[in-house]
């Protein structure tokens, strides 16, 4: 049985968040051809493109530990994906439908900001400077994308989302 060292660990939540991001990758187009909001559908897309250079970003951090770039399947990220479906069906064609998957996709990024910060922390208990930069990166990304969605929904979607269903 392998040891349970911090290494152990780093590499086990690490393999967790690349299995996430890479299940976030696949759902956020998902998200965005659901969105009603202009701005919201944007930010979905743009997200996209940034996820897209996280997982990259991951890549390299398993390289820096001499690790092939491998996900282990992230229980949260799949509840948390799931309740975004259950509001995109129960709420299709409705007022309250952005105001939904808002609050999914913030589920999602407050996972994201736990993980990295976690991760961030432990690279630089282990002496992986390198490593710590680039999950940095990607904090500050989700971190910005989180501060983005509150913008979206307070400037609209919230107010939108109390008017009644056509």
């Amino acid at each position: 049985m392998a040891e349970k060292t911090l290494d152990a660990l780093f590499h086990d939540t690490l393999k967790d968040i690349y299995y996430a991001e890479r299940k976030i990758l696949k759902s956020l187009p998902k998200m965005a051809r659901a969105a009603q909001a202009p701005e919201l559908k944007a930010a979905f897309e743009k997200h996209k493109g940034q996820t897209e250079g996280q997982i990259e970003r991951l890549q390299q951090v398993f390289e820096i530990i001499g690790k092939s770039a491998r996900g282990k399947t992230c229980d949260a990220i799949e509840g948390i994906l799931a309740e975004g479906d259950e509001i995109m069906e129960e709420y299709k064609d409705s007022p309250a439908l952005d105001a939904g998957l808002l609050a999914a996709a913030q589920a999602v990024e407050h996972y994201e900001i736990t993980r990295y910060g976690t991760l961030k922390r432990w690279a630089n208990v282990l002496g992986l400077a390198d490593a710590a930069a680039l999950l940095d990166e990607t904090l500050q990304e989700e971190s910005q994308t989180d501060v983005d969605l509150t913008s979206i929904a307070d400037a609209a979607v919230n107010a939108e989302a109390l008017k009644p269903a056509p």
